[in-house]
């Protein structure tokens, strides 16, 4: 990939860009390019969450938001950067990505006719050497490997060694460094994210802001759900959308508490209310967007979840079309 030579232009009011009532200034770029991730005109920003990452990016602090799935932790650092102009590179720490992927490798390429080997970087050096905001996501699921290298990155100051090519690279002064996890670096002892692993003390302590976001409150994600779907922006469609909410703490509840293994997210309660526009049939859009996806075992509880909000029995088929 090649280098880009961009650096911040312009400043922005946090108050007006965000709505957030602080009088800070952040540095941002005047045009966007193609790392720039779209912006959610409907997003809303939660104040502690939003105010972390853009100390990251105003004071180059290395952030990590942490909290359960669904609460749109990603989200929430790419639609900053979407707002800033800011470059931005997410990467998933899944079990497929390798030191390889993040470090680079030699490869073999044609040069005056004649067959050589040269090391192409990977995504890690690039970035470094770049205007960029490199997300981290599932932090807390990273291959003992990987996170080794994320060690080094970590406490760099200002320099990076690539052992595989002998070379020292230097910092861009606006690279940033950012994070999301569902557990805080002590491993998974509840049971509910199988997979995360425990962080060396020691790189966790190099992360300089660690901030939580959880679910919204039902005030919150209301606006939320309204914002995408305006045409229930009256009194029977919030009663509808409420009852919804209220389905889905009950499942949040009976998740924490280990009663049931999945949960209905911020994000699915949008989907559910998307796909009771189109089937016109609320229940059996809560059968087809969330409950066909629970265990066999589980889903007479979720279905009294949603009887005792709604008042009614779970269609079995499409009733309103």
């Amino acid at each position: 990939m090649d280098h880009l030579n961009i650096q911040p232009d312009i400043k922005i009011s946090v108050k007006q860009t965000f709505g957030i009532d602080a009088n800070m200034e952040i540095d941002a770029f005047s045009k966007k390019n193609n790392l720039v991730p779209e912006i959610d005109k409907d997003y809303v920003f939660d104040r502690d969450t939003t105010l972390a990452i853009l100390n990251g990016f105003s004071h180059n602090k290395k952030v990590i938001v942490h909290g359960y799935h669904g609460t749109g932790k990603s989200t929430h650092i790419t639609q900053i950067a979407a707002r800033l102009n800011w470059p931005c590179v997410r990467i998933n720490l899944d079990s497929h990505i390798s030191r390889i992927d993040l470090i680079g490798k030699d490869a073999i390429k044609i040069q005056d006719g004649k067959q050589i080997t040269e090391f192409k970087e990977g995504i890690l050096p690039w970035a470094f050497q770049n205007p960029v905001a490199l997300v981290f996501d599932e932090y807390d699921a990273g291959r003992s490997d990987v996170m080794f290298v994320l060690q080094r990155i970590l406490e760099s100051d200002g320099y990076f060694t690539l052992l595989d090519k002998n070379k020292v690279v230097k910092q861009n002064k606006f690279f940033r460094l950012f994070a999301t996890a569902n557990t805080i670096g002590l491993g998974d002892t509840t049971g509910l994210y199988t997979g995360t692993q425990q962080i060396n003390q020691a790189q966790l302590d190099r992360w300089e802001i660690i901030t939580s976001l959880n679910y919204l409150s039902n005030e919150k994600e209301m606006k939320i759900i309204l914002s995408k779907n305006k045409s229930l922006n009256n009194k029977d469609g919030k009663e509808i959308i409420l009852n919804m909410i209220k389905v889905a703490t009950l499942t949040r509840k009976g998740f924490m508490s280990g009663d049931i293994s999945t949960v209905m997210s911020p994000r699915t309660v949008l989907n559910w209310c998307n796909n009771s526009q189109i089937f016109n049939d609320v229940g059996y859009a809560f059968r087809v967007t969330f409950l066909n996806k629970c265990d066999d075992s589980e889903k007479k509880t979720i279905a009294e979840y949603y009887q005792r909000c709604f008042g009614d029995e779970l269609p079995e088929s499409v009733t309103n079309i």
